[in-house]
């Protein structure tokens, strides 16, 4: 059984987030109801959290501890645990303060520390080096797929990446687009671990697709810095797709929770597609006024297919007109640029001329800018 309280203040309170009455009345409606936890929407501080388990006493958790406590049963691959792990160690490292107050009271020296304060500054000690080592993992894991994103970009492979609220549908668009074979299931952050596979358009060009961790309203700082290595190839890939659950009654306020993790991951100026998920669930005149809603928008089924055909074409047009090959002339003295094109494109053909160095390459419409206002293009 599940009860909702809810309190509305100006600001919270310092001590208890919620006023210590309120917190009082909690209490008595756990007592009732057995209640064995209880949790709140929000952010609380290590004291807060103290503060109302010592007034409840019940267990209590904030937002960021729940979804944590999600991902870690979720997480599957080696990558996946290291990075939930990571988060929940940063979560918890300022709060054993509290808890260390209770156990310095167990006794000790006179005048000196006690053996619960020195046991508290063992656990700092360990947890502060189980994040250095999980950083170093992560960060040889991240120097891997940087790598892999640089071949990739060096032969001119399209990479779209697939981002969108938890739920929205991400691990079965890929698995339609790509027999990719991703677990699917309908429960917040089914699938963590994210998943590359290549991706043939009509036309026959050879493209890669991702899916990345589901985004969720007020996603904790923690996750974000723990899942770099992943958000990373939605920060480098050439096209998102914004998957949404068109029948989610919250709809535009999931939309604007994808957008607001996009910005804070310095994704939110991507080319990118608003895809619209499970059509299948609305009725026509729920179709009807959506694409009048969203005339730039494309709308499928996952589950179905309806539609596929036409996020492919989309995604194709895109492929085609980000990538241009040029003839480049560049003078020696400019010898820096060269190596610019080679990090930025898929060189075809260079070849040394009496004026400098002549380069046949195909590059991205965005390098390309950069390049053209400085070198002479043939």
């Amino acid at each position: 059984m599940v009860v909702r309280v809810i309190q509305e203040r100006e600001t919270p309170h310092i001590r208890t987030f919620i006023g210590p009455g309120k917190a009082e009345e909690i209490r008595d409606l756990a007592c009732k109801l057995e209640a064995d936890l209880i949790v709140f929407d929000q952010d609380l501080t290590s004291s807060q959290q103290h503060n109302l388990e010592d007034i409840i006493k019940r267990k209590v958790i904030d937002r960021t501890a729940l979804i944590l406590d999600i991902f870690a049963q979720r997480a599957h691959s080696s990558e996946g645990k290291l990075q939930v792990e990571l988060a929940q160690l940063v979560y918890l490292l300022p709060r054993i303060k509290g808890r260390g107050i209770e156990l310095s009271r167990l006794g000790g020296g006179i005048g000196t520390r006690g053996p619960g304060e020195t046991k508290l500054e063992v656990d700092r000690r360990r947890i502060r080096h189980r994040i250095q080592h999980l950083n170093k993992e992560l960060k040889h894991l991240r120097q891997n797929r940087a790598m892999q994103r640089k071949k990739r970009k060096k032969a001119s492979i399209f990479s779209t990446s697939i981002v969108g609220y938890t739920n929205a549908g991400k691990s079965t668009l890929l698995n339609t687009l790509t027999n990719a074979g991703v677990f699917v299931e309908d429960k917040l952050f089914a699938t963590l671990d994210s998943t590359t596979r290549r991706l043939i358009l009509p036309n026959n060009q050879l493209a890669v697709i991702s899916d990345t961790v589901g985004f969720i309203k007020k996603l904790p700082h923690q996750l974000i810095a723990a899942f770099r290595s992943t958000l990373d190839g939605v920060r480098e890939a050439n096209l998102l797709v914004h998957i949404i659950d068109a029948s989610h009654p919250q709809m535009e306020e999931q939309i604007k929770a994808v957008e607001r993790v996009l910005e804070e991951i310095e994704a939110v100026e991507k080319p990118k597609i608003n895809l619209f998920n499970k059509m299948d669930k609305l009725s026509q005149i729920e179709r009807e006024r959506l694409k009048r809603r969203f005339p730039q928008g494309i709308f499928i089924s996952a589950l179905t297919g309806e539609g596929i055909n036409k996020l492919l074409e989309e995604i194709e047009k895109r492929a085609t007109e980000a990538v241009v090959r040029v003839r480049l002339h560049i003078p020696f003295s400019r010898g820096e640029l060269i190596q610019k094109i080679y990090e930025h494109g898929n060189v075809i053909s260079e070849r040394h001329t009496s004026r400098g160095t002549s380069i046949i390459a195909e590059l991205p419409q965005g390098s390309l800018r950069e390049i053209k206002k400085l070198v002479k293009i043939g």
